[in-house]
């Protein structure tokens, strides 16, 4: 079908009622943080948007990326929003192969330049161009070549936006994120290792709908990373009281208590795992049992081992968040002796009264 073609037509081939789609739209805001009274809005952007181009580029990367945008979990959203889009170059979907795939590359970025979305994985190479190739083209010339037609870029995957774990040391291919390279687009970072499927799709949706969307200091969307996944955790009581498992297999392990002291890096970790969740809202991976590792960070394969603690020092990790856990736990430990203070005090209080009373009534 013609990327020129229509919302309300795509909708009508793949039989999909206006109340499904007024019911993803809903859907919609509320994943992008929006008020419900945006969805009439959204339903109408998407309604009169046409089907924009969208070019995928794979450099050094694992496709996990790609494997996690194929798991979203719900068909009605999700391939709403693929067949929303002309998805006209992807290394790992498209059918084609060879001069065919390049071609179809180089045909999208001519008919579409200036409006087409480049989508970025994968880390790029800056060291020798001959450690990633496609078609014979360094990744370093092929991002140029088409970021320079393109209306924005998403870098999506925690090596596209920071380098991810080619960038980690001694970083051998000298790999870097696409903001490093691209200086005069819009880039949106949707980092993750990889990212939630339904924060990927969102950002997706929210560029056709409302364009650009509010973006923190380092580019990513603050609707999925504006808060960190510490403010969020179901286990926060348990940090607060200072209950803190030691071990994977001890009573606090066992109770859910906090997973700070196991290597948790959720007070310095941006993302909305625990409150999208993976697997349709299953699950994150603290949930689990596991601690956070921090992949939607920059430099989060440096930042110390997975089991060690924030107070640890292990690595480059961010002063002021160290302090701030530090602190946390502090005020933590200092809540629960006063809280068992005051349950003292309170006890005794009680005693002395009934010991007056007793007296009054003999």
């Amino acid at each position: 079908m013609s990327n020129k073609a229509m919302l309300p037509e795509l909708m009508k081939t793949h039989g999909i009622s206006r109340r499904a789609f007024m019911k993803y739209c809903a859907s919609l805001a509320s994943v992008m943080a929006l008020s419900p009274a945006m969805v009439p809005r959204i339903a109408e952007a998407l309604e009169n948007a046409r089907r924009p181009s969208v070019i995928w580029l794979s450099f050094q990367e694992c496709t996990g990326c790609t494997e996690s945008i194929l798991r979203s979990h719900s068909p009605t959203i999700e391939d709403l929003i693929f067949n929303a889009i002309s998805l006209d170059y992807h290394h790992t979907l498209q059918a084609a192969s060879g001069h065919a795939a390049e071609a179809a590359r180089e045909q999208a970025m001519k008919e579409n330049y200036g409006k087409y979305i480049l989508v970025v994985d994968g880390s790029i190479p800056i060291k020798d161009p001959g450690y990633s190739c496609i078609a014979g083209i360094s990744n370093l010339d092929m991002l140029k070549e088409t970021a320079a037609g393109a209306a924005a870029i998403v870098s999506v995957g925690t090596c596209a936006a920071y380098g991810g774990i080619g960038h980690a040391d001694p970083n051998p291919t000298g790999a870097v994120g696409v903001s490093e390279i691209i200086k005069d687009k819009p880039i949106i970072n949707v980092p993750g290792c990889p990212p939630i499927p339904v924060v990927m799709t969102g950002v997706l949706a929210h560029f056709l709908t409302f364009g650009i969307p509010d973006l923190d200091e380092l580019g990513r969307p603050k609707a999925f990373y504006g808060e960190s996944i510490h403010d969020r955790c179901y286990r926060r009581p348990f940090y607060d009281k200072g209950m803190f498992a030691e071990n994977f297999d001890d009573e606090g392990a066992r109770g859910g208590w906090c997973l700070y002291k196991l290597g948790c890096k959720g007070p310095i970790t941006k993302s909305a795992c625990a409150t999208i969740k993976w697997n349709n809202g299953v699950s994150f991976p603290i949930e689990a049992g596991h601690p956070c590792l921090g992949c939607t960070e920059p430099d989060f394969w440096d930042n110390g081992g997975f089991y060690k603690p924030l107070s640890v020092p292990a690595g480059d990790y961010r002063k002021a968040g160290v302090a701030a856990v530090a602190g946390g736990a502090a005020i933590g430990v200092a809540s629960a002796l006063m809280s068992k203070a005051k349950k003292a005090k309170a006890a005794k209080a009680h005693e002395t009264v009934d010991a007056h009373d007793l007296e009054k009534s003999s």
